[in-house]
């Protein structure tokens, strides 16, 4: 009976300890990543690029004006960080870089890269993006 009370509690330790990893992982992980990530856009000029390609878009304008009217508390998150967590978590970091060298490339287009993030994303996870995006670019 001890060896069992001692298997029980150890399972219970290392499930706890294992979600622990698990969840201070992602923050860890994705707080690097938005790090890395704004820290490369802003030193490399490319904030401003990808700011006068959406303006250029009529079709990307359109995708984010939706979002200057949105009510932020109805949303699952509101900021860079949380965000990052949750495309982290429902994509994956291999999954980002993925697309991130597809766009890169040239192997994908606006559409196709709707499809796949509206395959893995919420609608109102997709509209929190947004949201994002649009104080990013416009604020």
């Amino acid at each position: 009976m001890r060896f069992l009370k001692f298997v029980f509690i150890t399972i219970i330790v290392l499930a706890i300890l294992g979600y622990g990893v698990y969840y201070f992982g992602t923050n860890i992980a994705s707080e690097k990543l938005m790090d890395a990530l704004s820290a490369e856009l802003e030193n490399s000029g490319e904030l401003e690029n990808i700011k006068q390609i959406i303006e250029n878009d009529p079709e990307l304008t359109a995708f984010l004006k939706d979002a200057e009217s949105v009510d932020e508390s109805t949303l699952p998150f509101t900021s860079k960080e949380q965000a990052t967590r949750v495309l982290v978590k429902k994509i994956g970091i291999s999954g980002l870089q993925d697309i991130q060298s597809k766009v890169q490339q040239g192997q994908i287009t606006k559409e196709e890269l709707l499809q796949e993030v509206e395959e893995k994303l919420t609608a109102e996870e997709i509209t929190a993006l947004k949201v994002i995006a649009y104080k990013e670019i416009y604020n």
